[in-house]
């Protein structure tokens, strides 16, 4: 269905408030952040946030969604009809996601593959790709997504604040009874930019469907709003822009549309900002832009 897919370039503005978008395994969980100071939000850790919402067909934002999607999921993951089930979910093991592709796809016939239970099961797989195809006889597949996000990266130096948690509950045994020392670890303000781009050259690849597309555009939102935790409970997507070409080769270059997009520091780019008021917002494309370019939406004002 690529020719259904229309391509789109996207920019999420993300503000981030006393909280920690994106821990660093590699260094204790501390927010991501370059040398230079600069916040990061890992692609992988966005990308967490929508299977997560996706894979709970119990929760309200579920329930909340047109028929379309309701009535192919009758039956929580279990029959071929059912096409929002997660590939890469929590804790999944490995070798049995193998097992089910192996019983499933059994050569490299493009159309057999597409027709199988597993592309038409998995939703993640089929807009972001699949790197469990990667291995063995399958592959003869092409394993990139329809969709990819960037890195996000803050417009300034993002300042960590490091404290120790405290429970009455005893966490260590010793001096540090009931402390967990330096354990809160958060941005105290900061705003990040992180790009994504929709490329339908790859839609006959994976099975990706015009469907599966605009409940990605539904999920992009509300990714932070209904997955909010203890060390994140105030991460805002100010905007999710989406904009359409004129065409699937693309009508306009996407550094164009994001440099359009981004907002802009006020006063000293090089020092940590301390609220929203310290940017200059963009809530539209100018108008040499936006004549290249087919529609551009805020998918938060949606």
């Amino acid at each position: 269905m690529s020719e259904e897919i229309k391509r789109a370039t996207g920019l999420l503005v993300i503000e981030v408030v006393n909280s920690n978008p994106n821990g660093d395994p590699d260094r204790e969980s501390d927010p991501r952040q370059r040398p230079n100071g600069t916040g990061e939000i890992s692609p992988v850790s966005y990308k967490r946030k929508l299977r997560d919402l996706l894979e709970d067909h119990e929760s309200v934002f579920f329930k909340s969604l047109s028929k379309t999607y309701q009535e192919s999921c009758s039956e929580p993951c279990k029959g071929t009809l059912n096409r929002y089930c997660i590939l890469e979910s929590r804790g999944r093991d490995r070798k049995s996601i193998q097992s089910e592709m192996a019983k499933d796809i059994r050569s490299f016939d493009q159309e057999e593959f597409l027709n199988s239970t597993f592309v038409s099961k998995y939703w993640d797989a089929r807009v972001f790709g699949n790197t469990f195809l990667e291995e063995g006889a399958n592959k003869g597949f092409i394993k990139t997504g329809v969709v990819q996000f960037g890195v996000g990266t803050s417009i300034s130096p993002v300042e960590i604040v490091r404290h120790t948690n405290t429970n009455k509950a005893g966490v260590q045994e010793g001096k540090n009874a009931g402390m967990a020392p330096l354990a809160f670890r958060i941005v105290e303000h900061g705003v990040y930019c992180m790009p994504f781009f929709v490329n339908p050259n790859f839609a006959q690849k994976t099975g990706c469907t015009v469907e599966d597309i605009e409940l990605l555009k539904l999920l992009i939102p509300k990714a932070y709003d209904l997955n909010r935790s203890a060390i994140r409970p105030d991460v805002r997507i100010r905007h999710a822009w989406y904009v359409e070409h004129k065409n699937v080769l693309g009508s306009c270059p996407d550094y164009m549309i994001i440099e359009a997009l981004t907002p802009t520091r006020i006063g000293n780019v090089d020092t940590p900002s301390t609220s929203w008021a310290d940017y200059c917002d963009k809530i539209s494309l100018p108008e040499e832009v936006l004549e290249k370019v087919s529609s551009s939406v805020d998918l938060v004002s949606l």
